[in-house]
């Protein structure tokens, strides 16, 4: 029986899930990378991370949630998309895409199980991947406008992606308190970008309430009464130094949205125009 593919971009062998540091490309972690395997494991490493890079590879190989370690290594070993069989999956969380210290960042909801949970980069692989990536090519935030897997030569500039939960949930819904365990990820994540950031589009309600609890834990000023998301819906936050960081709402760039007209390329390029 086969333990190892090629991966589509560099040829390389890869166990499913991915080992951290056997060279995956883009891969932030090593084998020295600590994992955090419970809550509080998880408030402790976020805290303590000194950069961006440091919190994308504990990021990468947290095990806090026995539920979604089960389900994305289960999709990565046994669950494959047919037309992906061949391909090792990355099967780990997925850490932010995109440059340290940008200006911009997007929030969205959790890895696709077909999608960053097979390649390791965020919004990449899939259908709503697809709609994002030419959606930030059309704004001059990506350098191309196609995403198919980690070592394709995409590169953002000016804006980074990030996720209110970091695993593959099963059905794309994960727990209340799933979202509980992975938040310090993003409190720690929203620390390190703030003293560069001018605008953050959170990606359907679930980005947007994580968003704003978030930024409320650390001690920023949000409107009352609370801001109610919707497509093209604002907020002005102001940090704890006086600066104004714009929240702009966007339905979700996924299939049910796009699929059903709910959400055009039109509408999206608007709300990419404004940040």
């Amino acid at each position: 029986m086969r333990t190892t593919d090629p991966h589509p971009v560099t040829g390389q062998e890869f166990a499913s899930p991915v080992p951290p540091g056997t060279g995956w490309p883009g891969d932030p972690a090593s084998r020295h990378t600590p994992v955090a395997v419970t809550p509080h494991q998880v408030a402790d490493l976020a805290a303590s991370c000194a950069d961006v890079a440091e919190l994308d590879a504990r990021i990468t190989v947290c095990r806090a949630c026995p539920r979604l370690v089960d389900w994305r290594e289960s999709v990565a070993i046994s669950g494959r998309r047919a037309s992906f069989a061949d391909q090792p999956y990355w099967g780990r969380p997925a850490s932010g895409f995109g440059p340290a210290g940008a200006p911009v960042l997007i929030v969205g909801l959790a890895p696709a199980a077909q999608g960053a949970n097979r390649t390791g980069r965020m919004f990449t692989g899939d259908r709503s991947g697809d709609w994002l990536y030419a959606a930030l090519h059309r704004g001059g935030y990506a350098n191309q406008p196609t995403s198919d897997h980690a070592g394709d030569g995409l590169e953002l500039q000016g804006l980074r992606i990030v996720s209110a939960v970091r695993c593959a949930p099963p059905q794309n819904k994960p727990t209340t308190q799933e979202r509980a365990t992975c938040a310090p990820w993003l409190h720690r994540e929203l620390e390190l970008a703030a003293p560069t950031l001018r605008s953050i589009l959170a990606l359907g309600l679930i980005g947007w309430d994580a968003t704003l609890r978030t930024v409320k834990q650390m001690g920023w000023e949000v409107p009352r009464p609370r801001p109610r998301f919707g497509h093209g819906a604002q907020a002005q936050l102001v940090t704890p130094d006086s600066r104004v960081v714009r929240l702009v709402g966007s339905y979700h760039v996924s299939q049910q949205n796009t699929f059903t007209g709910k959400l055009t390329e039109a509408m999206l390029d608007e709300v990419i125009a404004t940040l």
